[in-house]
């Protein structure tokens, strides 16, 4: 059955590229805000819906992560990664030597930044809401530029005038699809959960660490989150190797939940990066 797979829009931003890759054959929709797709997932909107989450460059996509600690009951379902090849595009006709403003994502100017430094170092740098929609507003300023992708430049009808500027060739963005559940084990699944505590006292972290290391669960990823209610006080996120239901990782996870004062399963989804 096909699946209505909501998406960070409009057209042509790297969502959509990200979406077009996960399920080419999904029926896909555009929201102009991680919150947005999020809310569309939980009022069946769609089916799933796709958000950034991680960047090799920039790491993670906090606004994502605070939304799955604090703010919705959705699960991560799958991820996909998608390699990030930023270009400069403009209106037909303009020349690099006109361009004074270059609009895009502060995400894609930190990615860019040498780039820019180098090649455009007078310009003015205006962000935008997303890449695609910096790409979409060219046509009423010829004095312009946008970083974007090249669907963008075919969508908007924009013209390339330099490819690939991002600083690091390895640029490449996890994308998790949120869904009501998550996944069934595969064999090679991946289980994000958070967790904090009510007390600070020394030792509290490197006890629940202990739990993984003890049961020999590979820890793919650790950070940390503020609270929100209080200075200093944090949620830890883990991604460990294996699934949920896994007999090594189900016992882990009873061991934590123990020794903290809130723990939150985000889900189990096959690992693909």
């Amino acid at each position: 059955m096909t699946q209505n797979l909501g998406y960070l829009g409009p057209e042509g931003s790297y969502a959509e590229q990200a979406a077009i890759l996960y399920d080419k054959d999904a029926d896909k929709v555009p929201y102009p805000s991680i919150p947005g797709v999020v809310k569309a997932v939980e009022k069946f909107e769609v089916t799933k819906g796709l958000v950034p989450i991680e960047n090799s460059i920039e790491g993670s996509v906090t606004y994502t992560l605070d939304l799955l600690i604090h703010d919705s009951k959705l699960l991560i379902n799958d991820e996909i990664v998608l390699p990030i090849h930023h270009n400069l595009l403009c209106s037909k006709g303009t020349h690099k030597k006109d361009i004074k403003t270059v609009y895009s994502h502060p995400q894609a100017f930190a990615q860019c930044r040498k780039y820019l430094e180098n090649q455009l170092p007078e310009v003015e740098l205006i962000a935008s809401l997303s890449t695609s929609a910096a790409v979409k507003g060219l046509a009423e300023d010829k004095n312009a530029a946008a970083i974007g992708n090249l669907r963008a430049a075919e969508i908007y009808d924009a013209e390339v005038i330099d490819s690939e500027i991002e600083d690091n060739a390895n640029n490449v963005t996890r994308f998790v699809a949120l869904s009501e559940t998550d996944s069934e084990a595969t064999g090679n699944d991946k289980t994000s959960i958070c967790f904090t505590f009510n007390d600070d006292s020394p030792g509290l972290l490197y006890k629940v660490m202990g739990f993984v290391s003890k049961e020999g669960i590979n820890l793919a990823k650790v950070e940390s989150r503020p609270n929100k209610l209080q200075l200093g006080r944090y949620f830890f996120l883990l991604d460990l190797e294996g699934h949920r239901t896994d007999k090594k990782l189900a016992s882990t996870l009873a061991a934590i939940k123990g020794e903290v004062s809130q723990l939150k399963i985000l889900g189990s989804y096959p690992q693909r990066s």
